[in-house]
């Protein structure tokens, strides 16, 4: 092996070396909140992908259209109108429910009204007549060809029938026409009469619901004292204002007071009182002379005089008089506060008292107040009930009185001067529209059964993680090798494996073109890696990926393809690159890269086997190195979990500026899971037109449980044509 890679340890050390900082997880679940807003650019996609299906079915819809318009027998139409609302409204009934007398001047319910024409018991009478003529009409066939309807807002209601037979439309309409004018002089009558016996009924208990009402607000108001809801909270207020006034002053005397008992416990509240004291003062005043005395005769006598002696004794008996009096002033001002403190209690009690009572009373306001509403709500409703039906009973009787006719026909039956159909024009542009929105309905049928990404865009809106690059679809280009950006093949003549198809016809036809035209062909695709790889190392605020994982959800979406891709592009910018094929269940690497693999990763992990027995250097590429997969071991996921695979990933991280592992895909396996905490995280790979979006669901379900940091999206297989691209890089050539 050559020394380029010498410096890897033949065998991996029994401690464990220490595993590079690796990039904050990023935060999963990763689906954006599905969002039906209107795309445009998505919806031109769908036409595009399905025009097929679209042109399919206009063209046979269109086609049955035409051949039914054209062999069409042609149909005519004849019609009357009828004025079914005059002056003077039949609809006087109508108020009798509502509230508003403006209201009760509506018009008639015209789409009920319609339906009454077309029942089968009002035209039976009609069939009836009509079998003389012609015995094939029955009630289904008359409906069937019959159209009443309103005309706008108008009071005028056309009737139209429709048939082969001119004739036949004339006697029909000429029947019906009498007929409904009878109907409804029938029904005027009717109408007038029910209303009339409907007032006389209903007047009593609406009479006798007023005075029930009536004394019901009497009584209310007698029992409660209760005149106006709005008055009594006001007074109420006003009550509880003043003892809420009257409560700050009895609290402020009450304070007082305590604090003045308070202040009589002590020595210098007794002593303020002795002071204050005009009795105690002239006693403290008498003894102050006494004294004066005795030391005015001690200057003129000695101690045992007579003269001193008295003086003394009155003395000796002043002082318990003086005692005895300051303890009475004491003793009456504690009495007078104790006094004054339960005078102010009991004013508080009789005003918490009188409190109470008011909080009661202003409680029960609201519900006497709602039933107070309550009564005159029914009252006014009854009393406006009650003036309706006086009101209606009498127009219904001045209405009994009067002869005025019923409706009035004021287009008499004619006939279209034209065939009402077939109308050709009509009928290709309604097959057009109708045959359109089938293919675009069966589109939006299959493109809601097609559950796989069509573009990046809808990639994007569908997943938040970032998309870190989006390689072309072309199959030139699956045929071809890369080059790099100087026109020289990055694989020194020798096509790489890395692409499919990369020998036979396509490889000789490759081997025939310029450095330029393989530029060319291949320059999108090349741009798109590059692309990819600088979005990846952008994503190392402090440093740049040393070690990545590239997986996908499910098997076939061309993981490995990129895996190798990467490893020569970042091989190309000057990365000394390790590209390891992890997939241990299906390794594809070996094969791409037209190596062997009879020793491999499994081999590293599983025996003492030395790194630099194993690991291949690519041939066409210095700086490449390769670890395959080896043989398949019968538990891969016990091997990539083994504290032998974590030391040997942390060795790869300090030998080479990237690592890159190919892994199976995520879902329902745990390989990928395995090693991207060993790694700064995950590439996941998506196919356009290919990945299910199902099974990206059920890997973020999965994902919830054990979170990876994945750095992002890679949108393989992009079909787009970027027009502006292919322009710039034909400018180019055309230049050169």
């Amino acid at each position: 092996m050559i020394e380029k890679h010498s410096q890897i340890t033949s065998s991996v050390p029994g401690n464990l070396i220490p595993a590079p900082a690796l990039l904050n997880p990023q935060p999963v679940p990763f689906f954006a909140p599905e969002v039906n807003e209107f795309n445009p650019k998505q919806f031109l996609g769908l036409l595009k992908r399905q025009a097929l299906v679209i042109t399919g079915v206009v063209a046979v819809l269109m086609s049955a259209v035409i051949y039914k318009t054209l062999h069409e027998e042609p149909v005519y139409q004849g019609s009357f109108q009828l004025l079914v609302e005059g002056v003077n409204n039949d609809d006087k009934l109508d108020g009798l429910t509502l509230a508003d007398s403006n209201i009760s001047k509506q018009s008639l319910d015209y789409e009920s009204q319609i339906q009454v024409l077309k029942s089968p018991e009002l035209l039976s009478s009609v069939v009836n007549q009509l079998n003389s003529k012609y015995p094939d009409i029955n009630y289904s066939s008359l409906i069937e060809n019959l159209t009443i309807r309103r005309l706008g807002q108008t009071k005028i209601i056309e009737v139209s029938y429709k048939s082969e037979d001119t004739q036949k439309i004339k006697s029909i309409l000429d029947i019906i026409s009498d007929f409904y004018l009878k109907y409804s002089l029938e029904k005027r009558q009717t109408k007038l009469r029910q209303g009339a016996q409907f007032v006389e009924a209903q007047l009593p208990d609406i009479k006798k619901r007023v005075t029930q009402l009536q004394q019901e607000l009497q009584n209310f108001r007698q029992r409660y004292d209760f005149v106006d809801p709005e008055n009594q909270a006001a007074a109420i207020a006003q009550q509880m204002q003043n003892l809420s006034e009257k409560r700050l002053t009895i609290n402020q005397k009450l304070a007082a007071a305590n604090a003045n008992f308070s202040s009589l416990q002590t020595k210098e509240g007794q002593l303020a009182v002795i002071n204050n004291s005009p009795i105690y003062q002239q006693l403290i005043g008498q003894l102050r002379q006494l004294d004066s005395q005795i030391s005015g005769e001690l200057a003129r006598f000695q101690p045992d005089n007579p003269m001193i002696q008295t003086l003394q004794d009155k003395r000796q008996n002043l002082l318990p008089v003086i005692q005895e009096e300051a303890k009475r002033s004491v003793m009456i001002k504690v009495a007078e506060a104790a006094t004054m403190i339960q005078k102010v209690e009991v004013e508080s009690q009789e005003l918490a008292t009188a409190e109470q009572q008011l909080k009661r009373k202003f409680e029960q306001l609201p519900v006497l107040a709602r039933q107070y509403s309550e009564i005159q709500r029914n009252l006014q409703l009854a009393n406006e009930s009650l003036n309706r039906f006086l009101t209606t009973r009498e127009n219904l009787q001045i209405e009994v009185a009067q002869t005025e006719l019923p409706w009035e026909l004021i287009k008499a039956p004619s006939l279209l001067n034209t065939p009402l159909s077939p109308n050709i024009q009509r009928s290709l542009l309604l097959g057009f529209i109708a045959s359109l929105a089938s293919g675009l309905g069966i589109a939006l049928l299959r493109e809601k059964l097609d559950n796989t990404y069509h573009s990046v865009e809808s990639l994007k809106e569908t997943i938040q993680l970032p998309v870190l690059g989006t390689l072309p679809f072309d199959k030139a280009i699956q045929g071809y090798q890369l080059s790099s950006l100087d026109g020289k093949t990055i694989t020194q003549g020798k096509m790489p494996p890395s692409l499919p198809g990369s020998s036979g016809g396509l490889s000789k036809m490759f081997n025939r073109k310029s450095a330029s035209d393989r530029y060319y062909i291949q320059g999108k695709y090349w741009e798109s890696l590059q692309v990819l790889y600088a979005n990846m190392q952008l994503l190392g605020s402090d440093e740049s990926i040393r070690s990545l994982v590239v997986s996908s959800a499910m098997p076939g979406d061309g993981k490995s393809t990129i895996a190798l891709n990467l490893a020569q592009i970042a091989t190309a910018m000057g990365k000394r690159v390790l590209l390891v094929d992890a997939d241990l269940r299906r390794p594809q690497i070996h094969n791409l890269t037209d190596l062997n693999n009879l020793w491999g990763l499994s081999n590293l992990i599983s025996t003492n086997m030395p790194v630099e027995q194993v690991i291949q250097q690519s041939p066409v590429m210095d700086n490449l190195f390769v670890i395959t997969s080896g043989p398949t071991p019968p538990d891969p996921a016990r091997l990539l979990s083994s504290d032998k695979m974590k030391q040997l990933m942390a060795n790869f991280h300090q030998n080479f500026d990237l690592v890159i592992y190919d892994v199976p895909p995520m879902l329902g396996l745990v390989d990928a899971r395995l090693l991207a905490p060993q790694s700064d995280g995950v590439v996941l790979v998506v196919r356009l037109e290919q990945t299910d979006k199902s099974g990206l669901m059920q890997l973020q379900d999965s994902l919830r449980v054990a979170p990876i940091n994945i750095l992002g999206i890679v949108a393989n297989a992009d079909r787009t044509n970027y027009q502006s691209y292919n322009y710039y890089y034909n400018a180019n050539k055309q230049r050169n």
